[in-house]
């Protein structure tokens, strides 16, 4: 049974909300995937916050007209899934996750900050780690010297603590010449 006139409209307003905070749209064919994948799929999805929809098309280019994701619009064709994340690189990587273990969902094409993809830009994009270990990459690096002076402190005072002169631990700690 289809969607009535209010049922389209209210599928487009609620995509179109998401379509409207998101910065990455992936597109993929799903033929011949069962549904106990397809449940799979969307609980990782759900997992990693990404809206994962199966949608006709007519009404997702409805939903991306207008937006950033617009050119989009022409590889909607087939029997597609759509993977919308707020998070640059989650819908990319959680479709790609899956294709990699399901050869039936094939990656057709995808959309970053207004720039169009295709299937080898949306796998380079999935590779990039996500926000959460990048940030953590870039506070480890920003601690490295701190620690480095902390535990360089903690050395001298165990070895001022054992009563060795501290002229002599400054020579030690000292960089040879």
């Amino acid at each position: 049974m289809g969607l009535n006139l209010n049922d389209k409209k209210a599928v487009v307003a609620e995509v179109s909300a998401k379509v409207a905070t998101a910065q990455t749209i992936v597109v993929a064919e799903y033929r011949g995937i069962q549904v106990a994948h397809l449940t799979q799929l969307r609980a990782k999805a759900r997992a990693q916050g990404v809206y994962l929809r199966v949608l006709k098309n007519t009404l997702a280019r409805r939903s991306v007209e207008g937006t950033q994701f617009a050119a989009l619009a022409d590889s909607m064709t087939g029997p597609l899934i759509y993977s919308i994340s707020d998070d640059a690189v989650a819908a990319a990587k959680v479709i790609a996750d899956f294709a990699k273990t399901n050869d039936k969902l094939v990656i057709t094409a995808g959309n970053y900050a207004g720039k169009q993809l295709d299937k080898a830009a949306v796998a380079a994009l999935a590779s990039i780690p996500s926000r959460e270990v990048l940030i953590s990459q870039l506070l480890g690096v920003m601690l490295a010297p701190v620690s480095g002076f902390a535990r360089g402190l903690a050395a001298l005072a165990a070895k001022k603590s054992e009563g060795a002169p501290v002229a002599e631990v400054a020579a030690e700690e000292a960089p040879a010449a």
